[in-house]
């Protein structure tokens, strides 16, 4: 029996590996001898595995147990590795199409604590006041140490209209604060898009997703037919990013022609490069992108074109810093495989990996409040990339609310006395609205 086991043990374990790579177009050479050691590894791994189903104090669920194994594998590489169940990986293509129920938040794992990146706007998450960098301790009770975030997430996630409680730790607290939310369906449209003064357009995108370029084209299309645009702030801030060909896309909507973005890995066939291509419908008014820690991985490929293009101006804080690329591949039984295959590089050749986009103009936010008080020290808020465990070091490579309607979405056309409290209360989207103001004085003088 011990024997039977083992040998089940042992094929199980090459099989997952085997897949892997038939999975993949083509793969990086490994010697024969690498191989070697990896097979005697693997040999270790169902021995011990065989020992346990023997001798550990009580029964233990093979499967469970391997892939606890699979995820700890992953773990030790990078953040952003990981094996997907599954459920979590039906979650992660239900996500990329915007259609998921939970708080709304994003988090990963820090100093192997289960940490916040940024709230997404409007949601549970975010109207209850969380922040980036606070601490989950327990979910429903539950403590959050060895959990793991696809499994933090699982438990956040549940049917529309039901509770979760989390208890969150933040520095400057004395001790735990408990948060009971309703989950809620996390607002389909990725667009917003209004006036802030004539002809000064506002628009936020709040992540990447599947109809996020078409979504965009449609909002900036309805606001043309109320007015003219003669300028466009981009807000990109607490965007965690998305999908890369929405990324690219919307940075060619700006762009004439140049590179985008390129992929570098260890296969040729990650090697890629995205150039922008000139078409009738290109925007070419004066354009402001907002961007902060919260803003990663696709934002940032977004914001690094079009500050190397010099196609428009980035203000904020220097952002998240993921560089990477991930591939997800389907596995048997409807689970799969979240890889990270390449690192992306500016048109400039920079890769942002833990570095991230550094703005134009350098504009921290300062919190709103009523009574006056001084600025936070919001440094000590700020999570990024290179403070996540085993992070890629960064490298400059080249040195050159309500329920809405599908789609885009015109914020309701806000008024007067709203667009007054939304300046009133965010100083760097007056930093972008007053650049923008300036920009097209200057372009008025030097047409006379």
């Amino acid at each position: 029996m011990r024997h039977s086991l083992l040998y089940r043990s042992t094929i199980l374990i090459f099989t997952f590996f085997l897949l892997i790579v038939a999975t993949l177009k083509a793969q990086a050479e490994i010697s024969q001898e690498e191989r070697q050691k990896t097979y005697q590894q693997l040999e270790v791994f169902a021995n011990i595995l065989s020992l346990l189903q023997d001798n550990y104090v009580e029964e233990i669920d093979s499967k469970k147990t391997i892939n606890g194994a699979i995820r700890g594998l992953l773990y030790s590489l990078d953040p952003h590795s990981s094996y997907l169940d599954p459920e979590e990986f039906k979650e992660l293509q239900e996500e990329t199409q915007g259609q998921f129920s939970g708080i709304g938040i994003e988090i990963t794992i820090k100093d192997d604590v289960l940490s916040v990146i940024s709230p997404i706007e409007g949601t549970p998450a975010d109207l209850a006041g969380l922040k980036a960098k606070d601490i989950i301790v327990e979910i429903n009770g539950e403590k959050t140490k060895e959990m793991g975030a696809y499994e933090a997430v699982k438990r956040l996630r549940g049917p529309k209209g039901s509770d979760v409680t989390i208890s969150i730790s933040r520095e400057g607290w004395d001790e735990l604060k408990t948060f009971t939310l309703k989950r809620d369906l996390i607002p389909l449209q990725s667009v917003k898009a209004h006036f802030l003064e004539p002809g000064i357009a506002y628009t936020r995108i709040t992540n990447f997703q599947s109809h996020t370029t078409s979504d965009y084209v449609e909002a900036l299309s309805r606001l043309a037919k109320q007015e003219p645009i003669t300028g466009l702030i981009l807000d990109l801030r607490n965007n965690p990013g998305g999908l890369l060909n929405q990324a690219v896309s919307i940075s060619d909507t700006f762009l004439e022609d140049g590179m985008i973005v390129s992929t570098k890995g260890r296969t040729e066939d990650q090697n890629m490069s995205f150039k922008a291509h000139k078409t009738p419908d290109d925007y070419h008014f004066p354009l402001v992108v907002l961007v902060n820690e919260g803003s990663a991985s696709a934002s940032e490929i977004v914001a690094g074109a079009i500050q190397d293009h010099k196609r428009g101006i980035i203000v904020g804080t220097r952002t998240f810093g993921k560089g990477s690329v991930q591939t997800i591949i389907p596995l048997p039984g409807d689970a799969g495989l979240r890889l990270t295959t390449a690192k992306y590089y500016t048109p400039a050749g920079k890769s942002i990996q833990a570095l991230g986009i550094s703005p134009d103009v350098e504009v921290t936010f300062i919190p709103y409040k009523t009574d006056g008080a001084q600025k936070q020290d919001l440094k000590k808020q700020r999570l990024r990339e290179e403070d996540l465990k085993n992070h890629f070091p960064g490298t400059q490579e080249g040195q050159s609310q309500p329920e809405e309607e599908d789609g885009a979405v015109l914020d309701d056309f806000p008024d007067s006395q709203t667009i007054s409290m939304q300046l009133e209360q965010d100083n760097q989207l007056r930093t972008a609205l007053n650049i923008l103001k300036s920009l097209n004085l200057y372009f008025r003088n030097t047409k006379k």
